[in-house]
């Protein structure tokens, strides 16, 4: 069920499966991620993001804007000059000729902005998905939390009868049957504990699609089922693949194109205006045109190269760092899933069929008057107190398989049909 994660990650939602869950709904973990998808907000923060750097695109891709001027001199002024008769009026176009590639430079940083988008909506799309995998994961725990207390007072009840007998048959002292009662009511309150925890849990995953009053129960999900994963030298491979890392090249580019910029700033730009003066005293038109450009551009410019050029560099650095501490959660991760797997099996192949074995032989036993009752409640406790590590190890290697899925982006589990056994490392 776990193992869906990555392949979920390309989900289309439907809108059936995208709707409320309703009372008796079996909710699957896909459904779960449908509904995620459909309703949370952080999925749709970078399409707005996107419709913004679109704008700043359009923005960077124009050119410099022509300004209109109108200038009249000589008028009103005293003497010769009193009145307009000598005013000289003067209509004129200007505007910025852009040198050094400055446009380009721009078009490409905000370009790079923008395709730096899908990379960063697929790792948080990957985040999410694993916090629901994870959240999905406590319900089915909880769930199964409340099974193992079921199956404990089963079995404390069965000891309480058999203690309630050998009492009334003057076979063992009251003690005896006020132990076993009193090992039921733990039994008793572990299993509302879990109910508690559950219904919490449950809540906390319906709060991802903002679902207030969840009813649903989740599909049946055998959580000690531990798939076959790939190798690590396989799984580390994919590394590079990660959303994580994938960014950082999409980064560099917009550092280059943010150090092109800066290059540009190099050339300066040439400011110019052409225009038609009038001379109201003569009735005759004249031509003027005028250009001008800051001296120093390559100077100031400087600092900015450098600083463009430190960035670039200081890139590598990040990438090389989360790299490093990708693969070590990594190591991690899959060395906690294989030793958990390995826990699991063991419990299940060797250790909990010999105690189930040797309890249920304590039980006749004890029914027969040869053993005492703390023997065969030691068994007991020791028969529920393994499974229930047995379920939290399980859980942890769950856990540490959608830390995987998340670092990797792929799905781990092999195509090949192999049971439990033989996955074992």
């Amino acid at each position: 069920m776990f193992s869906r994660l990555a392949a979920s990650a390309a989900l289309v939602v439907v809108l059936v499966a995208a709707l409320p869950a309703r009372a008796g709904d079996r909710l699957t973990l896909d459904d779960a991620f449908a509904r995620v998808a459909a309703f949370h907000p952080d999925l749709r923060l970078p399409a707005v993001r996107g419709e913004i750097l679109a704008a700043e695109l359009d923005e960077a891709v124009q050119r410099p804007a022509i300004r209109a001027g109108v200038e009249l001199e000589n008028a009103p002024g005293t003497g010769d000059y009193s009145g307009v008769d000598g005013a000289e009026l003067t209509l004129s176009l200007a505007s910025v000729l852009e040198r050094g590639g400055k446009r380009d430079a721009r078009r490409a940083l905000a370009q790079g902005r923008i395709d730096a988008l899908a990379p960063e909506r697929e790792a948080a799309r990957l985040d999410l998905l694993a916090e629901t995998a994870r959240r999905y994961l406590d319900v089915v725990g909880a769930k199964h939390r409340r099974d193992l207390a079921d199956a404990d007072i089963a079995q404390r009840t069965r000891t309480v009868a058999a203690a309630r007998h050998r009492f009334q048959a003057g076979a063992s002292p009251e003690s005896v049957l006020l132990t076993a009662q009193a090992a039921l009511a733990r039994a008793q309150l572990e299993q509302r504990r879990a109910a508690q925890t559950m219904d919490a849990a449950r809540q906390h995953l319906a709060a991802l699609w903002g679902e207030r009053e969840p009813r649903f129960e989740t599909s049946d999900t055998d959580p000690l089922a531990l798939p076959t994963i790939a190798d690590f030298d396989a799984l580390a491979a994919t590394l590079e693949r990660t959303p994580e890392l994938a960014r950082f090249a999409n980064e560099r580019r917009i550092g280059e194109a943010r150090l092109q910029l800066a290059r540009s700033q190099a050339k300066a730009d040439v400011d110019w205006q052409l225009g038609v003066r009038a001379f109201n005293d003569t009735d005759e038109f004249a031509l003027v045109a005028s250009a001008s450009m800051p001296l120093g551009g390559a100077r100031r410019a400087q600092p900015q190269i450098r600083a463009a050029e430190a960035g670039l560099a200081m890139l590598e650095v990040e990438r090389e760092s989360r790299g490093i501490s990708l693969y070590s959660t990594l190591v991690d991760a899959h060395g906690r899933y294989r030793v958990a797997q390995l826990e699991v099996l063991r419990l299940r192949d060797d250790v909990l069929p010999a105690l189930a074995r040797a309890e249920a032989a304590a039980e006749r036993t004890y029914r027969a008057g040869a053993i005492s009752y703390l023997e065969w409640a030691q068994l007991q406790s020791e028969r529920t107190a393994l499974a229930r590590q047995q379920l939290d190890t399980a859980l942890d290697a769950h856990r540490a398989l959608i830390e995987i899925q998340r670092l990797t982006g792929d799905a781990l589990v092999q195509p090949t049909a192999r049971t439990q056994k033989e996955s074992a490392p």
